[in-house]
């Protein structure tokens, strides 16, 4: 790992420095290949119910290779093949696709799927659940759509202050993968004051990559005087990553690419941090990069390496399956 240079170190060279764990995370990678392949090996068109992963570039990449994206099933033809988005979605979701006979490809994160096994395991045993995320998140919606009867969803403190449940000895809370670590964290404290007994998943809903990136910005937070995130703006986790900064009082922004930075945010910076929400492209971290050398005088750039990653997901039995054979036919 490098050595960056703190603010008013002897050094006055203007430093950008890469952090890392940044960008993709093992459930995009997956979404991303699940598309291509999908298209490699059914052809064009694949229809892609919400986008495959909550990022411009990729939709737009993937779109020009054929994926065609919609926001409901009733867009898709009758019989057409159609895939899932990475953050899940409802059992009404998957009733439709089977009426209106799609053939069906999930490529939702694995780390979602245990949330919402877990939502159906409480929702059996006669638990309310509490629903800890965003209300309009697709994530949200679809794990909502498990058990909704028995789930309330609450976004905030203030809300779990607040809400009330059928029997207070039968409450479990979930969560969102994408959500804020210290935020969650203090949600959950309230409900446990409001309900002792309350139950929670066996292990921490928020996922790995969400975890490992707001502890990079954490950990990097006092050597930088500003942090730019890569990541669109519907993107839960690169929003977080945001907050995470500005929380630890450091001046932060969200941008989908270079063109997103404006000259004011880096009036007397000599050291910014770059780093990539989880359904980030490399590309636009490099573009970026690239612009802070350019444009504004960044004349080093280093690396500082928080923590690895090594996470890998098997495709979809469905893909992998047919992309087995079209491997065997062609070699």
């Amino acid at each position: 790992m490098s050595s960056p240079h703190p603010p008013g170190a002897l050094s006055s060279v203007k430093t950008v420095i890469l952090l890392n764990p940044r960008g993709f995370c093992a459930g995009v990678v997956r979404a991303i290949d699940v598309v291509k392949i999908a298209i490699g090996v059914f052809g064009p068109p694949i229809f892609v119910r919400k986008e495959i992963v909550h990022n411009r570039l990729v939709v737009q990449e993937l779109g020009a290779m054929g994926a065609v994206f919609v926001e409901e099933l009733d867009q898709v033809p009758e019989g057409a093949r159609v895939i899932f988005s990475a953050h899940g979605i409802s059992p009404a979701v998957r009733f439709q696709a089977t009426a209106r006979n799609l053939k069906v490809i999930d490529a939702t994160c694995p780390l979602v799927t245990k949330v919402h096994l877990e939502a159906l395991k409480f929702a059996r045993e006669g638990y309310t659940i509490l629903l800890i995320g965003h209300r309009d998140h697709d994530e949200v919606i679809g794990t909502l759509g498990e058990a909704p009867e028995n789930t309330i969803v609450i976004s905030t403190e203030e809300e779990a202050a607040v809400v009330e449940v059928r029997n207070p000895e039968k409450v479990a809370y979930l969560t969102q993968t994408t959500l804020s670590l210290d935020e969650t964290r203090s949600i959950v404290a309230t409900l446990r004051l409001r309900f002792p007994a309350i139950q929670g998943p066996p292990a921490q809903d928020i996922c790995y990559a969400t975890e490992n990136r707001q502890l990079a910005v954490k950990a990097v937070a006092p050597l930088c005087q500003l942090l730019l995130v890569v990541g669109s703006q519907n993107s839960s986790n690169s929003r977080r990553m945001v907050e995470v900064a500005r929380n630890a009082g450091v001046k932060a922004y969200l941008v989908d690419d270079a063109k997103d930075v404006r000259p004011s945010w880096l009036e007397n910076v000599e050291t910014v941090v770059v780093t990539a929400g989880a359904s980030a492209p490399e590309i636009l971290v490099l573009g970026l990069v690239a612009a802070l050398k350019k444009l504004y005088g960044f004349e080093r750039v280093e690396h500082m390496d928080i923590k690895d990653e090594d996470v890998r997901f098997s495709l979809p039995p469905e893909l992998g399956q047919a992309h087995g054979k079209l491997i065997s036919v062609a070699s």
